[in-house]
């Protein structure tokens, strides 16, 4: 039996409504206001565009909300490209979090593997990497490190399955087994990963001299090019050190999802 797009909708959403919660208006936000998710300047755009009354985001009812999900979301992805399942989510979640345009950018850039958890997770990588970029990451990189890994893990779930739906029991059963062995590759891979660069951001961010790599300056020929010179690459052991961090905890949340969904 082939699912509706109504149905794969419900199914995403679902996911994603866990992460978007309720009401929110942080200040380290640039989405200010926010309702399930829905940002006021988007609310506002899709009321106008119906030439419905303007009204604050905090009052739109759910129903509402889903329906905009809906338009501006999953039809401009999944069901514009008729998304297999898993990759809907991938790229789904994405949208609603950075873009529909960033959203199906990743997607493009993804494309090419008959394997669609190949797919899936090249999308959640590739997504990740941009979000490590932010400037906001220090205050909500946490939170997406763990929705990234928990999109990921569910998305190459879902992929796997679909690949062999209305295949014999044998079939699924590879299946269930291939998601295994999936999760088992991510959880060692990803803690080494996560260990390599805790190690690497150690060795890159101390040192006994000023440029971080063990050779002394000496005082009396310190000039002030010498001082830029210097306090550069300072700055650039320092600025690998912070994104050898974010990586390897990054890694570490992929590898805790993962092994939640084997649990």
């Amino acid at each position: 039996m082939t699912i509706s797009a109504t149905d794969r909708f419900n199914t995403c959403h679902a996911i994603t409504a866990k992460w978007e919660g309720g009401w929110s208006n942080h200040a380290a936000d640039p989405g200010g206001k926010t309702m399930y998710g829905v940002t006021e300047a988007t609310y506002h755009a899709w009321l106008a565009k119906r030439k419905l009354p303007i009204k604050p985001v905090r009052k739109i009812a759910y129903a509402e909300a889903l329906r905009l999900y809906k338009d501006e979301y999953w039809h401009p992805t999944a069901v514009k490209y008729n998304l297999v399942s898993g990759v809907d989510l991938a790229v789904y979640d994405a949208a609603v979090n950075s873009g529909v345009s960033r959203g199906i950018k990743w997607l493009k850039a993804s494309v090419g593997s008959s394997d669609h958890t190949v797919t899936a997770r090249a999308i959640c990588r590739k997504r990740l990497s941009f979000m490590q970029s932010l400037k906001i990451w220090k205050t909500f990189g946490k939170g997406w490190s763990n929705r990234v890994a928990d999109i990921e893990v569910k998305a190459v779930a879902m992929a796997a399955e679909a690949m062999t739906k209305g295949a014999g029991e044998a079939a699924k059963q590879r299946t269930a087994q291939k998601v295994k062995e999936i999760a088992r590759r991510e959880i060692v891979d990803g803690a080494d990963e996560a260990t390599f660069k805790q190690k690497a951001s150690a060795a890159s961010g101390t040192g006994g001299s000023l440029t971080g790599g063990g050779v002394a300056i000496d005082p009396a020929g310190f000039d002030m090019v010498t001082s830029w010179i210097v306090g550069g690459v300072a700055a650039t052991a320092v600025l690998i050190a912070i994104v050898l961090i974010v990586q390897s905890r990054a890694a570490n949340a992929r590898v805790q999802a993962y092994r939640k969904a084997t649990d």
